[in-house]
């Protein structure tokens, strides 16, 4: 499947109303948010780079955290992602994994651990990420348990 933003950039360049479109495709990058998680629990997580494919006019990249209590594995997290920016014509690499325990009374995360299949997650980049969106939260990070 050849990346959406390459051939908008052939369109762009072709006409003038191509620029709107490439400009749509781009939002469709920024779009995608920065963290997922469920709303309470303990659950896995996974820390997934996303970025333009090679035949891609985009050039950016971001880390976002994805964590999901109905997936089994890691990988299952991972595979929602890869879904999602195929239909967007993007790329991903996952990074690493653990698991987060999330307990919104008291506003707080822990995140630990690591996933067998993809190894630890870089938990302090996991946090950054996290604070984007729970800016009010006690976030802890410690390479202990699984």
């Amino acid at each position: 499947m050849q990346c959406v933003f390459k051939n908008l950039l052939k369109s762009a360049v072709a006409r003038p109303s191509g620029i709107r479109l490439l400009k749509m495709a781009s939002r469709a990058f920024d779009s995608i948010p920065l963290v997922d998680v469920d709303k309470k629990g303990i659950f896995k997580y996974v820390l997934i780079k996303i970025y333009g494919n090679e035949d891609c006019a985009e050039t950016s990249e971001k880390l976002v955290v994805r964590g999901y209590s109905d997936c089994k594995f890691h990988s299952d997290i991972y595979e929602r992602m890869m879904e999602i920016c195929k239909k967007n014509g993007l790329d991903s690499q996952c990074l690493g994994g653990g698991r987060i325990e999330h307990d919104p009374e008291k506003k707080y995360m822990k995140v630990y651990g690591f996933s067998q299949g993809f190894g630890k997650a870089d938990h302090v980049e996991s946090k950054r990420i996290l604070q984007t969106k729970y800016k009010d939260y006690e976030i802890e990070t410690t390479d202990e348990g699984y």
